[in-house]
């Protein structure tokens, strides 16, 4: 499995890009929200990335971090989503957006992704909605999007396929927190997240302590 490249970017299209790693050209299909944030041909690029294999087809998707390639490989084990699929959905909310999403049973937000329509969303809310958690805890350790990503233009000699990426400075480390607090009081896990899902989406700067609060505000018994 190729987990990762680095290499130079050779040339970027509408849905996929070229990366030279060491002589060797990898074509990577990568969402607009992906595409959008790389560097201009000529220069340092790394991506995390996921292969798929099929009898007639081999094809690379590229990701920003790991949650990114996370959320990736869970919606494609959806019924009815397939990787451009799953790409448009990824492109249109990006991670934290699938995360808050299906954390909320937000089927209207998944459906706003081009091709996606009210049946399939709903689909996939149902499917992923007890796994909201695992992925928003991975936040916690995974790398911030960019990070550890580029390899420094004069190291372009050294570039590598890696298969196992290393860890680097956390991303959504405050939400992974707050759950793993949650989950110690004794919260189930689809319910801490979608609590902390909503307390994220009312504050997205907010530290732990701040988030605990509020996702137990909106856990506490109404009435």
């Amino acid at each position: 499995m190729i987990g990762r490249i680095a290499g130079r970017l050779e040339y970027r299209a509408t849905d996929h890009v070229l990366i030279d790693v060491r002589g060797v050209g990898y074509v990577v299909y990568v969402s607009d929200r992906v595409g959008a944030t790389l560097p201009g041909v000529g220069e340092a690029v790394a991506l995390y990335t996921d292969l798929l294999v099929r009898e007639d087809l081999l094809q690379l998707f590229g990701f920003s971090t790991l949650v990114e390639k996370e959320w990736h490989r869970l919606l494609m084990s959806v019924q009815g989503i397939g990787a451009k699929a799953s790409l448009a959905i990824l492109g249109a909310l990006g991670a934290d957006g699938v995360s808050r999403a299906i954390a909320l049973g937000d089927w209207a937000a998944v459906a706003t992704a081009k091709g996606v329509g009210p049946k399939t969303a709903k689909k996939v809310i149902l499917d992923l909605k007890d796994k909201a958690h695992s992925v928003m805890a991975l936040a916690g350790t995974a790398p911030a999007a960019g990070g550890g990503a580029l390899a420094p233009a004069d190291a372009l000699d050294d570039a590598v396929i890696e298969t196992v990426a290393a860890p680097a400075a956390a991303d959504g480390a405050a939400q992974s927190e707050a759950l793993s607090a949650l989950g110690n009081l004794g919260y189930g896990p689809s319910d801490a997240a979608s609590a902390v899902a909503q307390a994220a989406g009312a504050a997205p700067d907010a530290d732990t302590a701040t988030l605990i609060r509020a996702a137990l505000k909106l856990l506490a018994p109404k009435g």
